[in-house]
């Protein structure tokens, strides 16, 4: 179903999607890297292959390494790194220290998949302090920067997996183990005979619907309105989802209101001064 809208404010009162318990990337600080330390495991970075023949979440991008950075890395690394494992993650060993020992369940747990430079990340984690998130992403600065600002911001609620966000679904993640899952701003590869290299397409997102649990949510968001015409058709062709904003917004025709967690970043906020659009799509799990 592709659908044709014209450029649409974004609106900041809506309410959060149904569950509820994304980032535009940063040019990193041009400060002196300094040389990394030999102990340190370094973020795995993959050839990219184009979908379908294997789906891959993230494209190699160069970047370098603050000091500011790489300081993030060596003090926080241990405490908020996840290395990737071929088997399925201990949400509570992994949260151990973010974990609420009066608590009578467990905090809901959230999927990011690529976080650019972190700065949405960080504030949606400092906003829902009683949700926990994984986050992937395999651009080395971007991770430094997140480290970096998780420290600045004495948050606890964020884990991050510097590894393909494929692997990390299909060997760490069980059926049915997220509450949500948030994909903001993915590569939109604009030339058409580049399309077929986009994240949102089928396999991945049935991948993503079969592990949330019933009711969790599934939030993406992109700037490039071609692209957000395909997610909506890609949402809404998954069985096990629906869209929460055909009967909530039927005026967005199919297209949800930006939830109050997800801020605007000053990329974004360019954009909508030059009249860009930005559309927000809010599926729950059935």
């Amino acid at each position: 179903m592709a659908v044709s809208l014209q450029s649409r404010p974004v609106n900041d009162t809506q309410n959060t999607p149904p569950n509820s318990p994304i980032d535009a990337p940063q040019k990193a600080p041009l400060e002196a890297p300094e040389p990394a330390r030999a102990t340190r495991i370094r973020p795995q970075s993959l050839a990219e292959v184009a979908y379908p023949k294997t789906i891959k979440s993230f494209v190699r991008r160069a970047g370098r390494v603050t000091s500011g950075q790489t300081k993030a890395f060596d003090e926080l690394g241990p405490r908020f790194l996840l290395p990737y494992q071929a088997n399925a993650l201990d949400f509570a060993a992994a949260f151990a220290e973010a974990a609420d020992p009066d608590a009578k369940r467990p905090r809901p747990i959230v999927l990011e998949i690529g976080f650019g430079m972190g700065e949405a990340t960080a504030h949606i984690a400092a906003a829902l302090p009683q949700t926990n998130f994984l986050c992937c992403e395999v651009h080395e600065p971007g991770v430094g920067a997140l480290l970096k600002r998780i420290g600045e911001l004495n948050l606890h609620n964020i884990r991050i997996c510097a590894h393909d966000a494929v692997d990390v679904i299909d060997h760490m993640l069980p059926e049915q183990s997220l509450d949500g899952v948030h994909i903001f701003f993915p590569d939109p590869w604009h030339k058409k005979k580049h399309n077929k290299r986009r994240l949102i397409q089928p396999p991945l997102i049935a991948k993503l619907a079969a592990r949330l649990k019933v009711g969790g949510y599934l939030h993406c968001a992109t700037d490039w309105q071609p692209y957000a015409e395909q997610m909506l058709e890609v949402l809404s062709a998954e069985p096990l989802l629906k869209n929460t904003a055909l009967n909530q917004h039927p005026e967005l025709l199919g297209y949800a209101p930006k939830p109050h967690y997800r801020p605007l970043t000053k990329f974004e906020n360019r954009g909508l001064k030059l009249g860009h659009g930005v559309w927000d799509l809010v599926f729950e799990r059935v």
